[in-house]
C-alpha cells in the first residue's frame, strides 16, 4: 500500500505544481495586458517633424503653426522659397516660433515672431502680435535687400533685422531651409505630425476660413466633414502640408493629396489614391452616442 501510495501522491504533487504555473501565468497575462492599455491611454509627446535630404528638424504643433504662416504668407505673395528660409530662421533666432507677447533680446518693446519693435516703425504692439501682419513686415524689408536670395541667410536677415546678434542667424539655417522647403511644397510629404487623438469636432469652414486668410480665396467645397481644395504641384503640397502642420489646432483627422494620406493615427504620409488635383481634409467628426 506504501508503494502504490507514492506515485499518486507524486501526482497530486505535479497538479498542484501545474495549477499553480497555470494561475502565475494568467496573473502575469492580466498584468501585461493592464500595461498595454495602460502605455495606449497614455498621451504621446506631440511633434511635428520636417524631414529634407535624410535630415530632419521637429517643432512643436504651435510652433508648427506659426511656421506654417510664415511659410504660406511667402507662397500667397509669389516669393521664392528662399525667402521664407530666411524669415523661418530669423524667427526661430528671435522667439522661437512663439508669438512672444514680451521683449526678449531686441529690446524691451520688441513683440511678436520677429521680435518686431514699435518704435522702430515696425507697426503698433498689436500689428506685431498678429503673425500675418508680422511676416508681411518682414517680407516687406526684405525684398527691398539687394540680391536678397543670393546673400547668405544670416546676412540677409541681420540687413532686416538689424540684431545684437548678427551670426546666430547662422545657427537655424538648416532648420529654417527644412521647414520651409516642406511648408512652400517644394519637398513632398516632408512635413509630419504625431499627434494625440481631437479633443473636439473640428468644422471644414473654420479650417477654409482660416486657409483662405493666409493664401487667399481658393476652389473648394464642403463635403460632410471633409473639406475638398482644387489644387497641383507645389502649391497643393503646400496646403496639404500646411493643414498637417495646423491638425492639432483645427481638429484635422486626415490630409490626402498626389498619391499620399497623412492621418492623425499614424502620423505619417503612406501611400494611397489620392489624386493629384485636389487637397483632401477630413475633419474631426461629431461624436456620435453622447446624448
Amino acid at each position: 500500500m506504501a508503494r502504490g501510495a507514492q506515485p499518486a501522491a507524486r501526482r497530486r504533487r505535479i497538479s498542484v505544481l501545474l495549477l499553480a504555473a497555470a494561475a502565475a501565468a494568467a496573473v502575469l497575462l492580466c498584468l501585461l495586458v493592464l500595461v498595454v492599455n495602460r502605455d495606449q491611454d497614455r498621451p504621446i509627446r506631440e511633434r511635428c517633424t520636417a524631414t529634407v535630404s535624410g535630415t530632419s528638424w521637429s517643432l512643436n504643433p504651435d510652433q508648427a503653426v506659426n511656421a506654417s504662416t510664415i511659410a504660406a504668407v511667402a507662397v500667397a505673395r509669389g516669393l521664392p522659397p528662399r525667402a521664407a528660409s530666411i524669415a523661418l530662421a530669423t524667427a526661430v533666432q528671435e522667439s522661437g516660433l512663439r508669438n512672444l507677447d514680451y521683449g526678449d533680446n531686441a529690446g524691451p518693446d520688441s513683440r511678436g515672431l520677429f521680435q518686431q519693435r514699435p518704435s522702430q516703425g515696425w507697426g503698433s504692439q498689436e500689428q506685431v502680435m498678429d503673425p500675418v501682419y508680422a511676416a508681411n513686415a518682414f517680407y516687406d524689408a526684405l525684398v527691398q535687400v539687394p540680391g536678397y536670395q543670393d546673400l547668405p541667410i544670416t546676412v540677409a536677415a541681420q540687413t532686416v533685422q538689424r540684431s545684437a546678434f548678427p551670426d546666430a542667424y547662422a545657427d537655424h539655417e538648416p532648420e529654417g531651409r527644412a521647414f520651409a522647403s516642406a511648408l512652400t511644397g517644394q519637398s513632398p510629404a516632408a512635413l509630419t505630425c504625431t499627434l494625440n487623438p481631437a479633443e473636439a469636432p473640428g468644422d471644414p469652414n473654420t479650417v477654409l476660413a482660416a486657409m483662405t486668410s493666409l493664401y487667399g480665396q481658393q476652389q473648394a467645397m464642403v463635403l460632410g466633414d471633409v473639406l475638398v481644395v482644387g489644387a497641383t504641384g507645389e502649391y497643393g503640397w503646400s496646403l496639404a502640408q500646411w493643414a498637417v502642420a495646423n491638425a492639432k489646432a483645427l481638429n484635422i483627422n486626415e490630409v490626402s493629396f498626389d498619391s499620399r494620406t497623412w492621418t492623425r493615427g499614424s502620423g505619417e504620409w503612406k501611400a494611397s489614391d489620392a489624386p493629384d488635383t485636389q487637397v483632401a481634409i477630413h475633419i474631426a467628426p461629431v461624436a456620435v452616442g453622447n446624448g
